[in-house]
């Protein structure tokens, strides 16, 4: 019965992973993490990270190291295995209290006179004059709050000239809907009108791999711009979508966390812009 118990629970973990797995599959380029071109969107590594990496390497080098004769584990099994073997041998036989003194006390003068002579070794030597002894520029120091701790130059935002944010976002968020309900119709023409050739074909490939139509409904879609970037020829925006949908058929409701990549053709009147690559960001 136990055994029937644990194969039962694990045939019902792996079907409700792949059904997640098929109804991802079914939105517009949810077949694979990322489909077509992809840009940079978010600054990589916050520098705040190597500020604490530095001072952790400092206080590793401010801690002193625990070596030498007596530090390590020839000092160790000196003190400890060595004089106990001594006294289990009777090598010690016929000593007196005072002779043990006399030994301990030499002993420590010892320690204490290699660890004086360490100490002065290990001390750099101090200047007379502390000044500055090159003609340089002093560095100033670091300003707490003057930055973010995120390279500035990381994720660009150069809006192309003319640009209407405002209106854009609301025709992205109009123009998600129709190419996810383009999607379930399978009508690959309308999609076509919005990619590029080479993301086209792969999210033909794909298509191609549904069988019929898909019922993946937006349920609510919002747009953020969180790149954009231009030249004399080309324009690049990043759209970061969030939102929620749902597919009735297989009783699935997943949040929408993906980013669309679109280029324009400047050199053209009247170019549009193009989708050329999608991000699945789950």
């Amino acid at each position: 019965m136990r055994k029937l118990l644990t194969l039962f629970t694990l045939i019902f973990a792996v079907g409700l992973t792949a059904t997640a797995f098929d109804a991802e599959a079914r939105k517009l380029g949810g077949g694979s993490r990322s489909v077509g071109k992809s840009y940079q969107t978010a600054p990589s590594q916050p520098a705040q990270q190597n500020v604490n990496r530095t001072n952790t390497n400092q206080s590793q080098q401010q801690q002193p190291k625990k070596s030498g004769l007596m530090g390590g584990l020839l000092g160790g099994l000196l003190a400890g295995g060595l004089f106990a073997w001594l006294l289990g041998s009777g090598a010690f036989e016929g000593f007196q209290f005072m002779d043990f003194l006399l030994i301990a006390g030499l002993a420590f003068g010892a320690v204490m006179l290699f660890r004086a002579l360490r100490g002065s070794k290990a001390q750099p030597r101090q200047p007379a004059y502390n000044g500055p002894q090159r003609f340089e520029a002093p560095q100033p120091a670091p300003v707490a709050g003057a930055t973010s701790g995120f390279a500035a130059s990381e994720v660009p935002f150069s809006l192309p000239p003319g640009f209407d944010m405002q209106a854009f976002l609301q025709g992205a968020r109009e123009h998600y809907r129709t190419l996810q309900q383009a999607w379930n119709q399978n009508d690959l023409e309308k999609i076509r009108e919005y990619v590029s050739p080479e993301l086209f074909a792969e999210l033909s490939q794909q298509r191609a791999r549904l069988d019929g139509d898909q019922h993946t409904e937006v349920m609510f879609v919002d747009a953020e711009l969180v790149r954009a970037d231009h030249t004399s020829y080309q324009a690049q925006v990043s759209i970061k979508f969030s939102g929620r949908y749902r597919d009735s058929h297989e009783g699935v409701e997943q949040d929408i966390k993906e980013i669309w990549h679109l280029e324009r053709d400047l050199t053209q009147a009247n170019a549009p812009w193009l989708v050329v690559g999608l991000e699945d960001q789950d």
